[in-house]
């Protein structure tokens, strides 16, 4: 007696694995599509500050070629932030290229409380050279510039810092990123030490009162 075709051992086997796959691909797409949405809403709560636009020009055949140059700050305003510069012939596509360029170039600083840093830094770069400091709660952002565009976009609410040398806006950025990459939470320092974190805020706060006695 013939059989039918798909009928037998092979065509449940078969019938059975295609419908894995099938469901497989289902549970991978998924994910993807969570994946794609908590990427759209970090974007999307991302705040970006231009810091500057300076207009270029190029002497080609026949003339000048003028376009823009734009750096932006963008961060999270809880911790992450970055910068990134861009150029083209028109001011908007400028401003866009440097925000793409610093969202690929973000890092993690770390805060006290959520509101200022650490310790005091020092950041150079070229002609560049800034200090900052941490700073009592309803201080508020003292800085000018573009050091305040990076505060404001970190999620710095109380901090003092001070611009000395060149006012280049490029070099003021990088110096500030600088000074920002070398903070360090006390947990970090423990973990590297090997120690607690409660034998790190004691040394701190025995210093500072050592210096306020002084």
């Amino acid at each position: 007696m013939a059989r039918a075709p798909g009928s037998g051992r092979g065509g449940p086997r078969e019938g059975g694995e295609g419908g894995g796959r099938g469901r497989r691909s289902d549970r991978e797409g998924g994910r993807g599509q969570r994946r794609d949405s908590s990427i759209d809403r970090e974007e999307s709560e991302l705040v970006d500050r231009l810091v500057d636009i300076n207009r270029v020009s190029k002497t080609v055949k026949g003339g000048k070629r003028f376009g823009f140059a734009a750096i932006v700050v963008v961060g999270d305003q809880r911790g992450r932030v970055g910068y990134g510069t861009g150029k083209a012939r028109e001011v908007p596509e400028a401003i866009r290229k440097a925000t793409e360029s610093a969202k690929r170039g973000m890092i993690r600083v770390a805060l006290r409380e959520g509101r200022t840093l650490h310790h005091d830094v020092i950041g150079h770069f070229g002609a560049g050279r800034v200090v900052l400091r941490a700073a009592p709660a309803g201080t508020g952002i003292i800085a000018g510039g573009a050091m305040r565009a990076v505060f404001e976009t970190v999620g710095l609410k109380d901090v003092v810092a001070k611009s000395v040398g060149t006012s280049n806006p490029h070099n003021m950025i990088k110096a500030t990123f600088e000074a920002l990459s070398a903070v360090q939470s006390p947990r970090t320092v423990a973990a590297r030490r090997g120690k607690k974190v409660a034998d790190i805020l004691g040394r701190r706060d025995d210093q500072v009162a050592a210096e306020a006695a002084a």
